[in-house]
């Protein structure tokens, strides 16, 4: 019923950018808080950042000051820009978003991933 779709991943060189970006489609009624997610080869998968429909933004503390996360509402579109890149942000990076859905209510969804490596 809904479809998170990331896109934008790749491999980037210790110092460059990336923007991801994750599109949601189906029956959405509303978007509540989207967020992007990360798993490392070996380690737990961790919130990067997160973005309410308001606009109120979250950033864990490895990537605050380099990565900036933002949406559009009218397009059910969510962005990470990426900045500063350094081999310890080489990881899956998942879209997550509470999305209420028309006549189901509301649903936890999760995209299938776009990888991210940042090696030289």
């Amino acid at each position: 019923q809904v479809r998170l779709v990331e896109s934008g991943g790749g491999l980037v060189q210790p110092g460059g950018s990336l923007r991801l970006s994750c599109a949601a489609s189906g029956s959405i009624f509303s978007i509540n808080v989207m967020g992007w997610y990360r798993q490392a080869p070996g380690k737990q998968r961790e919130l990067v950042a997160s973005i309410t429909s308001g606009g109120s933004t979250n950033y864990v503390d490895s990537v605050k000051g380099r990565f900036t996360i933002s949406r559009d509402n009218a397009k059910n579109t969510m962005y990470l820009q990426m900045n500063s890149l350094k081999p310890e942000d080489t990881a899956v990076y998942y879209c997550n978003a509470d999305v209420r859905v028309i006549v189901v209510g509301n649903l936890e969804v999760w995209g299938q991933g776009t990888l991210v490596t940042v090696s030289s």
